[in-house]
């Protein structure tokens, strides 16, 4: 039988690194925001005949607007992120790019008061916590004839937590990498991450109060590790079957829901792991008291006689 639960803290050292390195890049890099969140207007303009990028971002800075970012999609179609513009200020930008580059069509625009965007975002934060507080109440509800059911909501919440740091600190790499902005498709994203993944941890804390029930082990560490077996092929098959249909959506769908797409892929690997190796393994920490194997200890240097 595998031996999971005993190579608990070689998990632990795993996710620290992947969560550290997160860290730093949340720290350096930072989160690049989209305009629901940092407020700003978003133009995508296709042209009949193709334009280069430099001169096009030329032509904009010389409309006055010197900061702003030019991502060319495709061949003759380019998206400006700018400024907050009114609709005289969207008109004398077309007309004049019409006037140096060509014909040239709208094909999307979108704009974002520095208010809204401030609602936006105590939103989204509101809505990150109150899915956790909810998820913390319902777990340890759902195990409250288990000794220690508190015990249960708190593991799968730290296992929330673990998904969530991992998918930031990625996309902050990835959006220093690629320039990709966090926008409300990743806020939903989120959310189904932490859906998906409390789901996986309950199906596992619920085999292991079935095992617990019926007396299956000789210890607390003896049964989770059986249940995890138990439950280890239903986790990674329905994983993997997810990831294939995620995938699907990022191949045929496109750049339209890319953000939700990616954080998906992020948030299910990692919240398969978080459910099978981080959540039961806290379980067992925190059953046997292992909380000062965290903390490294140092022995007083004592030079020879």
């Amino acid at each position: 039988m595998f031996d999971i639960i005993g190579k608990r803290f070689w998990f632990f050292l795993i996710s620290g690194v992947i969560i550290l390195i997160g860290i730093i890049s949340l720290a350096t890099v930072g989160l690049p925001r989209g305009i629901e969140f940092s407020s700003g207007s978003i133009l995508t303009l296709s042209f009949e005949q193709p334009a280069e990028h430099d001169d096009f971002k030329q032509a904009i800075s010389d409309l006055g607007y010197p900061d702003a970012i030019i991502q060319q999609i495709r061949e003759g179609e380019f998206l400006i992120r700018t400024q907050e513009l009114s609709d005289e200020e969207k008109t004398r930008i077309e007309d004049t790019l019409a006037g140096r580059f060509g014909q040239l069509s709208e094909a999307q625009f979108s704009s974002v008061s520095p208010m809204i965007a401030s609602e936006t975002t105590s939103d989204a934060i509101i809505a990150v916590i109150v899915s956790a507080i909810g998820i913390l109440f319902y777990v340890t509800w759902a195990f409250r004839r288990m000794p220690k059911p508190l015990h249960y909501g708190t593991c799968a919440i730290v296992a929330l937590v673990h998904d969530a740091l991992i998918a930031l600190g990625v996309f902050s790499i990835l959006g220093a990498i690629l320039g990709w902005e966090i926008n409300l498709m990743f806020i939903t994203g989120v959310l189904a991450v932490i859906g998906y993944s409390v789901n996986n941890t309950v199906v596992i804390f619920d085999r292991i109060r079935e095992n617990l029930t019926r007396g299956i082990g000789a210890s607390f560490e003896m049964v989770v590790n059986n249940s995890l077996v138990e439950t280890l092929s239903r986790s990674v098959n329905t994983s993997l079957t997810t990831l294939v249909v995620v995938l699907a959506l990022l191949l045929f769908v496109g750049a339209s829901i890319q953000n939700f797409v990616v954080v998906l892929i992020i948030g299910i690997i990692a919240g398969t792991f978080s459910s099978i190796c981080i959540a039961p393994s806290l379980l067992v920490v925190w059953d046997q008291g292992e909380w000062g194997r965290f903390i490294p200890r140092y022995k007083p240097f004592r030079a020879k006689d």
